[in-house]
């Protein structure tokens, strides 16, 4: 009797360490090889980019080509490589100033920014555009659509471009840059990224503007009586993809990256598809602006062990906004001024 119950006991541990050396399947459907809470969903926590030399919109000249051929993408990195390579080099000290009344724009800054190299990859594809619906890979808009935003509203009412702060932009004001609300944008830098997860929330920071979205997963969505910039946000598990639904959104969000109304709405979907990979995808509707839903994807690669993100700090709104009316109201008065002496 000792010996066999020591054999069952035995057994039922084998089977029991069995059974908790399985991964944990989340409603019935697992991804394999990715790394999981201790409540069974995939873990998307850690520091994230998603830099892309791939734009939104496909160029038009590329008409319905929706991949680059592997030569046609390394050719592409090749070319941005050199590029990158070429603003790190040291200048010479003793070239010319630029011209009297030469426009330089941002080219100190952009010296200090590093060129996006890749290319897109998503399912064996280099993309020639992060939109994929609809099919031409471009913004479908209404006719007139892009100006029919707040910001065109107010342009169409007699409002002029400097007239003040807010028409300028929410990017100029600091307010926010867009890269991290919803949906997600793949900036031209900074483009880094923090997640971090619990049973309950989803914690989405971005280096740009260190602005950070909280989101709820699996509980009602909060009073939504008043817009707001990340708008109003609710998620679920759909087997180990998590989806974000938005609604919600501040009409001044509007920017040149997806121009939107208030009845801008978006979904998003998170798929951890491999420990050093999430494919993110969403989709827009907005009747005023576009006349058909619009969907994009991108990759987040998990950045290198030991980066993380350093606090974003933007000035613009402090500093360069007051110049830009003042320059404005100065403008204004010299016109008058131009005016009375004739």
């Amino acid at each position: 009797m000792l010996i066999h119950n020591l054999q069952s006991r035995l057994t039922y541990l084998s089977l029991l360490a069995a059974l908790t050396a399985l991964p944990l399947a989340v409603n019935g459907q697992e991804t394999e090889g990715i790394s999981r809470t201790r409540h069974g969903y995939p873990d998307f926590q850690g520091y994230w980019n998603n830099a892309s030399q791939t734009p939104i919109e496909r160029p038009t000249s590329l008409g319905d080509k929706r991949s680059y051929t592997l030569e046609e993408a390394r050719a592409l990195e090749s070319t941005a490589q050199q590029s990158d390579t070429q603003k790190a080099a040291p200048l010479d000290p003793d070239r010319a100033p630029p011209a009297d009344g030469g426009v330089i724009m941002f080219q100190a800054d952009e010296n200090f920014a590093n060129t996006r190299i890749n290319i897109t990859q998503i399912n064996g594809e280099y993309r020639t555009s992060l939109i994929v619906e609809p099919a031409d890979g471009r913004y479908p808009y209404v006719e007139g659509g892009a100006s029919k935003d707040v910001f065109g509203q107010w342009r169409a009412a007699g409002l002029g471009a400097y007239d003040g702060p807010e028409i300028r932009s929410q990017m100029e004001r600091c307010l926010h840059v867009g890269s991290q609300m919803p949906p997600m944008m793949a900036w031209t830098y900074n483009a880094n990224y923090q997640i971090v997860q619990t049973e309950d929330y989803f914690m989405l920071m971005s280096e740009m503007a260190h602005d950070a979205r909280i989101i709820p997963i699996g509980t009602e969505r909060r009073d939504n009586e008043f817009s707001k910039w990340f708008g109003n946000s609710i998620a679920h598990w759909q087997e180990d993809t998590l989806v974000v639904h938005t609604t919600g959104f501040h009409p001044q969000q509007s920017n040149f990256f997806m121009k939107s109304s208030d009845q801008f709405e978006v979904t998003e979907y998170f798929e951890l598809v491999s420990d050093g990979e999430i494919f993110y995808r969403y989709t827009v509707t907005d009747p005023v602006i576009y006349k058909q839903p619009l969907t994009l994807e991108m990759q987040l690669l998990r950045k290198t062990d030991g980066e993380q993100i350093y606090e974003f700090a933007c000035h613009e709104g402090n500093y360069s906004l007051p110049s830009i009316l003042s320059g404005a109201r100065r403008a204004e008065a010299d016109a008058r001024a131009a005016l009375e002496n004739n």
